[in-house]
């Protein structure tokens, strides 16, 4: 994550005051900013912000300052055991607007103290009361009265509602208001990755760098240059935040986002060091108890990412967590408690929905791969069509098509995404696949041995098929190849030609027989029938084993 809504939000309040804070107010809040976490990269923009506002604790001492103080900090890492703190603030700022209903500053503030409290904790009920707050703000002050404070918190609740169409809206709003103001950024970083336009979101990475600095704008850095594929550059980045962070939260921020780079690197015993440093640093920062438990997974260690799932589940209640967990248990033959988790995830996605939260994508990852290929085809046309482009919906939706049937469809989606490099394992295994159906047995080795190079245990599903997928292309086809450079026959070896030896009659070469175009569907097409997670990519219908011709041959050997 990064610089807060919370802070960006105060911030433009204090800008709304005209520059009137006093040198002595400046220099504290400038002090109180720094002591404050921004979390490295993530889909919310959340943060720093209360203290830089003028005036911000007036009539009650040093207590509620502090208590924001603590309640931002942790929410810089996504922690909701933070959330007394963070509720002490909300509940100050409940009272000035009840006291002063005119108050349009406390009405900005409140409402981005809410999505900060939502985001951290997963209570997405809170949503709807941000966004009311931030409306009644701006109802009190209109955008052309100067009053960016509230399209920023706007914007940063439509991220976090993962409609990047508005949040786009109304960051470039807030950014004509306050084009020299660093707040605006975030969402706008957030809201152009969302919608798959990374050079614009690259554009706002620097003009948020040219405005501010510190570990949060360099893990801000760090995840543009991930976004890109460019992993080596990221973990400096990384490196560099985790250097210079100064607190607890700063710490457990940098942890956190090493973790996942080095997840992505198919490093788990040190992503899990790296997830459990931030724990230790911060011991709220759920998110990465879901990293460690899925680190541990990969581990072998079941028993302890059980736990970090359970753990997770309680604290931070996201969809994807309960969709990670009910694969790993599936990846165990327990699928009753698979099918209960799948329930789970189903169950939280809806709640979501009714806040405002659009979860398609996580719905439709979790049909693709369980029996429902067709619906999730329909769920991400629609993200599709509203411009939700980026690399995570490419692969999503290519990969949703190939398993409804369509694999010549999925080609330019999966091949987007993967061109992107911006997910590692799963989106180079998807475009194997896809390849291996269409008999593309070259390319399809090709991508499956980066996944499993990237992630060699990438998923407790899907890593043993990458496996099994390869092998059935891991051998050249008969005869060797053809012409090794492209450019013909080398007249200095070429053969005189005989009656005894040459071609068949009609002109195929040894091995060429034309049959190879379908072999080694990925472990088998899909089934009829199948109940949730039940014969997922399983054999044929006819039986056949790891690829198989009808006439049985095994493991792909080509008919002579």
């Amino acid at each position: 994550m990064n610089p807060s809504a919370f802070d960006r939000v105060a911030s433009e309040c204090a800008r709304g005051t005209g520059g009137a804070l006093a040198h002595s107010e400046r220099m504290k809040s400038e002090t109180l900013r720094k002591t404050v976490a921004g979390v490295l990269g993530g889909a919310a923009a959340l943060t720093l912000v209360v203290l830089l506002v003028p005036g911000w604790g007036d009539g009650g001492g040093g207590s509620p300052r502090e208590a924001a103080g603590r309640a931002l900090s942790a929410a810089a890492a996504g922690a909701p055991a933070a959330a007394d703190d963070l509720a002490a603030l909300i509940a100050e700022h409940e009272r000035r607007v009840r006291e002063s209903p005119g108050d349009d500053r406390a009405w900005a503030r409140l409402g981005a103290a809410y999505v900060e409290r939502g985001v951290g904790s997963g209570e997405t009920a809170l949503f709807p009361k941000a966004e009311r707050a931030l409306r009644r703000s701006l109802a009190l002050r209109a955008p052309d009265r100067g009053n960016a404070a509230a399209l920023v918190g706007l914007g940063a609740l439509a991220n976090a509602r993962n409609d990047f169409g508005a949040a786009r809206e109304f960051g470039e709003r807030a950014r004509a208001l306050r084009p020299g103001s660093w707040a605006v950024y975030p969402v706008l970083v957030d809201a152009y990755g969302g919608l798959g336009d990374p050079e614009a979101a690259g554009r706002a990475v620097d003009a948020l760098r040219g405005l501010a600095s510190g570990p949060q704008v360099e893990g801000r850095h760090a995840q543009a240059f991930r976004d890109r594929g460019l992993r080596e550059d990221a973990a400096v980045l990384a490196h560099d935040a985790r250097v210079h962070a100064t607190t607890r939260a700063e710490r457990a921020a940098a942890r956190h986002r090493q973790g996942e780079l080095a997840w992505e690197h198919g490093e788990y015993a040190e992503a899990v060091a790296h997830y459990e440093a931030a724990l230790e640093a911060d011991p709220g920062a759920h998110r990465s108890l879901g990293g460690r438990a899925r680190s541990l997974a990969a581990l072998g260690r079941t028993e302890e990412a059980r736990q970090d799932y359970a753990r997770v589940l309680e604290r931070r209640p996201l969809p994807g967590y309960a969709l990670e967990w009910g694969e790993l248990e599936e990846s165990l033959g327990e699928r009753d408690r698979a099918r209960s988790l799948f329930g789970r995830m189903r169950e939280l996605v809806a709640r979501g929905r009714r806040d405002g939260v659009d979860g398609d994508v996580v719905l439709a990852r979790y049909e693709a791969d369980h029996g429902a290929p067709e619906a999730a085809v329909h769920r991400l046309r629609d993200q599709w069509r509203r411009g939700h482009r980026s690399a995570e919906v490419a692969d999503a939706l290519g990969w949703a098509l190939y398993r409804a049937g369509s694999p010549e469809e999925a080609v330019p989606f999966a091949s987007r995404a993967a061109g992107q490099d911006a997910g590692g394992a799963l989106f180079s295994y998807h475009r194997g696949v896809i390849a291996l159906a269409l008999g593309e047995r070259g390319e399809a080795r090709r991508h499956l041995v980066e996944a499993l190079r990237r992630g060699p245990e990438f998923s407790p599903l899907r890593a043993p098929r990458a496996r099994a997928a390869l092998s059935a292309v891991a051998e050249p086809e008969p005869g060797g190849p053809k012409d090794l450079y492209g450019d013909g026959p080398d007249p200095i070896d070429e053969p005189e030609p005989s009656d005894e030896d040459g071609a068949d009659g009609d002109g195929r070469e040894d091995g060429a027989d034309g049959d190879g175009a379908n072999e080694g569907r990925e472990d088998g097409a899909e089934e009829d029938g199948r109940e949730d997670g039940s014969g997922e990519d399983g054999a044929e219908e006819d039986g056949r084993e790891d690829g198989a011709e009808e006439d049985g041959r095994e493991d792909g050997a080509e008919e002579r």
